[in-house]
């Protein structure tokens, strides 16, 4: 259940804390005072995609927060210890913050998630109604949708749909495999002779480095070899390489160390130095003793190189791409040939579809069962929101095995006795719409687990004796649910539990939004307003105490 509503900074809020009860609460207020902006700020804290411009002018960030009550809601729990978003008590914090620059930010119990998961968690606490939901009511997806529902039957629905889907795919790979088997043959074929060459060829990831290391050192043999050679005469071989000039500074400088015991420390590192060149003159000469010009081997190195350039050619690719092209032709030689014969994807296939068939037919005999009740209970509401002899139908019409079913589902409604049922978008007038929603909603609220509801105006197009009725159904839907409704009736107004008044005023310069909850006497002059307009006299008042009493 919504305890609280924190915002702050949004649209033409400033600052608003409201406390909500149980049962069914109204809210009203003159046209344009921001009726709405509540039910707008609490979509934005259950996930919804946050539009620009709902930051207040001049400032930096819009805060919503919103308090539940979770402890009827064990699978909620269980979510949120899922997600790791769990409080210790059997309370749930949203919390969303919109920037001016369009950021937003989530947070559910003071801890940082995505809007998805206040979305996921939004769908477990609110349901939220307007009258654009009169006008979903008019699609056959809808409509499937509601019954699903009602009947207890969505995660069968989504199974039968992901069953379908398995099928389709299978039984489009295996026309396709029908259509193209001379294709694949060729395709076999010619792949086939590809990697005879490459696995001929023997060539490996590693190689081809290798390869172009060993031909540059063939290749540059003899100057290799003069250059070594000229470096060593250099280093250690005649007076004035590098080791005879060092050995006698070494020298000069030990004869100096009894005048000046601080030339030790040039002392050591030139011993390191010399150490160092003495190391290197020993590994030049082992490379000269082991390295001989190879003109056979630069001749085979090249003759490789030449193999390899030809096949990459060939194929168009780099030469070292040639072991991942080869892995390729690989797996797609044995998705081919695995092709071959279709006998298994046909056995997989007619597999498929006896799964999606079994799980089908059981979902439409639950959707026949639903369907009945749903059709009576929704017709026995209809006769009290003056469609005195009309008739709701949900009609089940066979069709091809689909996503959906093997029947599309269809509300047909007769608006008054002796007339057949018509589908629901060609016979339903605004006012008409509005009742039969109405009527859905509290037939199917019977059913359903989500605590709270919420009405935005779905009572437009109604008046009169109709209107009372009205209130008095979502009276009684608030007994076992909580229940908002924003509402321009009086007759609704009165039947709620709690009343909220929406109002604005120009402060400072400023529009601003406020909404107070109003006692008894703020209630009589709130529903007298309503019912009088402008000029309210105590003809007005009196009615409003009389309607408030009933």
């Amino acid at each position: 259940m919504l305890q609280t509503l924190s915002i702050r900074d949004f649209v033409i809020v400033d600052k608003l804390d409201l406390e909500f009860a149980s049962g069914f609460t109204v809210l009203t207020g003159e046209t344009g005072a921001g009726k709405s902006i509540l039910v707008d700020a609490l979509s934005l804290a259950l996930g919804a995609r946050a539009e620009g411009g709902v930051t207040r002018s001049g400032c930096e960030r819009a805060e919503i927060s919103a308090h539940f009550d979770i402890g009827q809601l064990a699978e909620l729990q269980s979510w949120l210890h899922e997600q790791a978003l769990a409080s210790e008590d059997q309370q749930l914090l949203l919390r969303r913050v919109i920037y001016a620059d369009g950021r937003s930010r989530a947070f559910i119990n003071g801890l940082p998630s995505t809007i998805q998961q206040l979305r996921e968690a939004g769908e477990f606490l609110v349901d939220i109604y307007s009258q654009h939901a009169h006008h979903s009511l008019l699609k056959q997806t809808y409509q499937r949708q509601i019954l699903d529902e009602y009947a207890g039957l969505h995660a069968s629905a989504l199974e039968v749909a992901n069953r379908y889907r398995t099928w389709h795919t299978l039984n489009q790979q295996r026309l396709e495999l029908e259509r193209n088997a001379a294709d694949y043959a060729d395709e076999l074929a010619e792949l086939r002779d590809q990697l005879r060459e490459l696995t001929q060829l023997a060539f490996v990831n590693d190689e081809w480095e290798a390869l172009q290391l060993e031909h540059s050192r063939l290749s540059h043999g003899a100057s290799l070899l003069a250059g070594v050679e000229e470096c060593r005469e250099w280093l250690a071989e005649n007076e004035l390489s590098a080791l005879h000039q060092l050995g006698a500074v070494q020298h000069k400088l030990q004869s100096l160390l009894e005048y000046d015991a601080s030339l030790g420390e040039a002392t050591e590192t030139l011993d390191s130095a010399i150490i160092q060149l003495e190391e290197t003159n020993r590994f030049l000469n082992r490379y000269l003793q082991r390295a001989e010009l190879d003109p056979e081997r630069l001749t085979e190195v090249e003759s490789r190189i030449q193999a390899i350039h030809t096949l990459a050619r060939k194929h168009r690719v780099r030469p070292e791409e040639l072991p991942e092209l080869r892995i390729r032709w690989q797996t797609r030689k044995a998705t081919l040939e695995g092709a071959g014969d279709n006998g298994e994807l046909a056995h997989q296939e007619e597999a498929a579809k006896l799964t999606y068939m079994t799980l089908a037919e059981t979902l439409s005999q639950g959707r026949q069962r639903a369907a009945k009740k749903l059709s009576e209970k929704i017709s026995a509401e209809m006769q009290h929101l003056a469609l005195s002899g009309g008739s709701f139908n949900v009609a089940l019409t066979a069709q091809a095995p689909a996503a959906s079913g093997l029947e599309q589902v269809e509300f047909l409604v007769a608006g008054h006795a002796g007339v057949p049922p018509r589908p629901l978008a060609k016979v339903a007038s605004g006012g008409e719409l509005s009742r039969i929603s109405l009527a859905i909603r509290v037939v199917t609220a019977q059913q359903g687990v989500i605590p709270t509801m919420i009405f935005d105006e779905v009572d437009v197009g109604i008046g009169g004796g109709v209107a009372e009725v009205v209130g008095q159904l979502l009276h009684t839907l608030g007994k076992r649910r909580q229940v908002l409704v924003i509402t321009h009736l009086p007759q609704v107004a009165a039947q709620g539990s709690q009343h909220l008044k929406v109002s604005k005023a120009l402060i400072a310069g400023n529009t601003l939004s406020h909404i107070e909850p109003l006692n008894q006497n703020a209630r009589i002059e709130e529903i007298a307003r309503m019912l009088g307009g402008m000029e309210i006299t105590d003809t007005t008042r009196n009615h409003a105490k009389e309607m408030l009493r009933l």
